[in-house]
């Protein structure tokens, strides 16, 4: 047979067809072929790229929208507390809101009691508790002059921050000249500064833009997934290790794998209206609990994990089984002395992607209410608390525009927790998975 022509072997019509794979037709078929490859793969990079600039996107406008939320103008005021008629034994009597207004009048040149209210209303109006708290923690400030560091109102703080345009008309923007002039004069004398703003992540909420915080809800998302955790991590691995080496394979543990595959794609919104009527209108556990939405959120993971453990269990090789059964190992010391460590680092992964899932969910947690004004951090399960996604909702739904950078700040740090345990999830797979 030539370098040109080949038979095929195959008979057609009693003939035998051959194929010249140098013809101009074959290598039409060949350009042909190569196109269709670099098409799929253009195709695929294409969507990459799309995916990757819708992602870039989002993240640029959050960013661009909420960086100016992890800074706060703050005015670094003299307080003289060595005239002020305060009682160390009854700090909290005190009238903290006279002694903070009559050091604030000193820091401008003249102050008219016509324009002291907008004066005053530069600064936050907490700036007396803010005092207050600090000389309780500090009682050694009594007696002195020191100085403290006053968050500005909201509004002063987006004119520092050139969200409001002093050129515009009065009656156009949120603050008024008088409010400009003793500005520019705090401004001029070097009070003001825009330091990192650590009262985002240590202030629990307030209706104040400028003292609003993520304490709360960061604690509150803690305990939440502490209790799904300590559910669905046991509950998931047990059930699977029963359904994957212990059930019988009949029809009633067909219905069952059959539902717990449902159960991965119910959404999340089912659960928190199973949530709604048995834990909070059958048992009457406390409302905005952690407790709840920890154990509505397990729930929600325990399909998953089961379905992730058994994918893993079905990984480890039959010889390992094999050699356990045969040395003499019963099955329950084969599952949980060989089996089950082998298995341990993807069903971890499993588990903490399911956490970071969980970590994301707003509806379930919105129905049993965890969208309520709390003002400060839960110290266990039963106390009333917010989490990450409500919290984001809650200052989504303000109307003051200083809450517009925090929920953009709130989403980069939610955002920041997600990848945080998918990175810790990708180390752990490729730190202590086995391949075999």
């Amino acid at each position: 047979m030539s370098n040109t022509a080949s038979s095929l072997g195959a008979l057609a019509g009693g003939k035998t067809r051959t194929v010249d794979w140098q013809s101009p037709a074959m290598a039409a078929r060949r350009k042909a072929r190569y196109a269709a490859d670099r098409r799929l793969q253009a195709y695929g990079m294409l969507a990459i790229f799309f995916a990757l600039g819708f992602l870039l996107i989002l993240v640029s406008t959050l960013t661009f929208t909420g960086y100016r939320a992890f800074v706060q103008t703050m005015a670094t005021v003299e307080i003289d507390l060595a005239g002020a008629d305060i009682d160390p034994e009854n700090l909290m009597a005190a009238n903290w809101r006279g002694v903070v207004r009559d050091s604030l009048r000193n820091q401008v040149a003249e102050l008219p009691r016509s324009n002291e209210r907008e004066f005053f209303n530069i600064f936050t109006s907490s700036a007396h508790f803010i005092v207050r708290d600090q000389v309780i923690k500090n009682p050694e400030l009594l007696g002195k002059a020191s100085l403290f560091s006053i968050p500005l109102s909201d509004p002063l703080d987006q004119l520092a921050k050139g969200q409001i345009n002093p050129d515009l008309p009065e009656n156009q923007r949120r603050v008024s000249d008088v409010q400009i002039k003793y500005y520019n004069q705090l401004e001029a004398a070097g009070a003001l500064s825009q330091p990192f703003n650590w009262g985002l992540f240590f202030n629990s909420d307030s209706r104040f833009p400028e003292l609003a915080g993520l304490a709360g809800a960061i604690s509150g998302s803690f305990w939440v997934l502490l209790v799904c955790f300590l559910i669905s991590f046991p509950i998931g691995i047990a059930a699977a290790i029963y359904l994957e080496e212990f059930a019988p394979k009949n029809r009633f543990t067909d219905v069952i794998e059959v539902n717990i595959n449902n159960l991965a794609a119910v959404p999340s919104v089912v659960f928190g209206l199973l949530g709604l009527a048995v834990f909070l209108g059958w048992f009457g556990l406390p409302r905005s609990a952690p407790l709840v939405g920890g154990m509505v959120l397990a729930l929600m993971t325990l399909p998953t994990l089961i379905i992730v453990t058994r994918a893993s269990l079905k990984s480890v090789p039959s010889s390992i089984k094999e050699a356990a059964l045969g040395i003499g190992a019963s099955k329950h010391e084969t599952i949980l002395h060989h089996i089950l460590p082998l298995s341990m680092p993807t069903i971890m992964t499993g588990t903490i992607i399911g956490l970071a899932q969980a970590l994301g969910e707003t509806a379930p947690l919105l129905l049993i209410g965890m969208n309520a004004f709390i003002t400060s951090p839960p110290d266990g399960v039963l106390e009333a608390s917010t989490a990450l996604p409500t919290q984001i909702y809650i200052w989504a739904d303000s109307p003051e525009r200083g809450f517009v950078a925090r929920t953009s700040a709130a989403i980069l740090v939610l955002l920041g927790f997600l990848v945080l345990m998918n990175s810790i999830a990708i180390f752990l797979r490729q730190r202590f998975e086995r391949r075999w």
